[in-house]
């Protein structure tokens, strides 16, 4: 018998509270947005709700502005991969803005995907603060 595909829905997005990585929570919604007024530490990206995915695998992709690593080279986009731990799991991917600031402005691109197949989406612009 062939298993049923899990439902996955994008539960919120925008600005959140500091995520604590080391946490299973999943860190809390405080503007729903997809213009970010970037400062050094200020957390975004979204929440997908899993329901009927246990043992399943997510894979994910944040491409973003060109910056440089520690050795001067470009960073590639940020990839992984997310074990789906229960049949109601809850997913953050984001990110959260670091010094320098000026060169991780301009577009972020974020998604996620199941099978090979984009399940969520979401393209965030971090601007300068006025």
């Amino acid at each position: 018998m062939r298993r049923k595909k899990p439902t996955i829905k994008m539960t919120s997005y925008g600005v959140y509270s500091k995520w604590d990585r080391s946490s299973k929570k999943i860190p809390k919604i405080r503007k729903f947005t997809t213009v970010i007024n970037a400062e050094i530490d200020i957390e975004f990206g979204y929440v997908l709700l899993i329901k009927k995915g246990k043992g399943e695998t997510l894979t994910f992709k944040i491409e973003h502005p060109p910056f440089t690593d520690e050795s001067g080279k470009i960073r590639p986009p940020f990839t992984g991969e997310q074990f789906i731990r229960t049949n109601d799991f809850e997913f953050y991917l984001g990110d959260c803005v670091w010094e320098p600031l000026e060169d991780k402005l301009g577009i972020w691109e974020l998604t996620t995907y199941h099978n090979g197949e984009v399940v969520a989406h979401k393209i965030f612009e971090l601007r300068k603060k006025n």
